[in-house]
């Protein structure tokens, strides 16, 4: 399954992977942890990297705010988290970011549509397929101000410098992330779990001001591989609040 933010009008896709857990034997359900996250294994999806399910405890942190300090080959990528906000989703990410799931990796995807202007990382294999092996539920936002350029009001205003997961449908979430450098209009269907600090958003504007690489079929594509190729060089928490 392709896992990808489709395009202003349509949806992210991406998978998941989680922590204690039930056993499966053969032909049985997937693994499933137990507590309020239930992260759950995708075995028709095997993780991009070993990493086993996140911990998920009775009650997941859900207060005060996670900063990680990701240097990139383009420039410093700081991200805040929000626990408040999303907190299984903050709970998966920090356990992928631990485990070394994200270092080394390359953000595969630029998109420069007029409403929809995101740099997409999280995937270990490039592809855009991969994940973690797991997936979790959503934590829409519901918070999120209308879309000034969608009339009809179905869609939301993810403004630049937020952080939010790619899906590929209802509760698909795993590994991979968008960050925002341009103010998008989206349906509300896409976790936000924080945002990208000042010093990302310069970054960012670099990546994106030098566009994406042509292709034979499509000489000013304004979706695909961004020219500046983007590697995540390490990814860990620097500072809890």
């Amino acid at each position: 399954m392709k896992r990808a933010l489709i395009s202003a009008f349509a949806a992210v896709a991406l998978a998941v992977s989680g922590g204690s857990v039930a056993t499966a034997s053969e032909g049985a359900p997937p693994r499933t942890t137990h507590g309020p996250c239930q992260y759950t294994q995708t075995p028709d999806e095997p993780p991009a990297r070993p990493v086993p399910l996140p911990p998920d405890p009775r009650r997941t942190p859900s207060r005060g705010t996670v900063d990680m300090a990701i240097p990139t080959s383009q420039g410093p990528l700081p991200l805040h988290l929000d626990r408040a906000k999303a907190p299984c989703t903050v709970q998966s990410f920090l356990h992928l970011a631990q485990h070394g799931f994200y270092d080394r990796t390359v953000c595969h995807r630029l998109t420069a549509y007029p409403t929809l202007k995101v740099l997409q990382c999280g995937d270990p294999t490039g592809t855009g397929e991969g994940g973690p092996g797991y997936k979790y539920k959503d934590e829409l936002p519901v918070d999120l101000p209308p879309a000034p350029t969608d009339p009809t009001g179905a869609r939301r205003l993810y403004g630049r410098g937020l952080l939010a997961m790619a899906n590929a449908g209802p509760d698909t979430n795993g590994s991979q992330f968008f960050v925002v450098y341009g103010d998008s209009a989206l349906r509300p269907n896409y976790t936000v779990f924080g945002t990208v600090g000042a010093d990302g958003l310069t970054t960012l504007d670099k990546v994106a001001a030098r566009g994406i690489e042509p292709t034979a079929e499509d000489p000013a594509p304004v979706d695909g591989t961004p020219v500046l190729r983007t590697e995540l060089l390490r990814v860990r928490p620097s500072c809890r609040h």
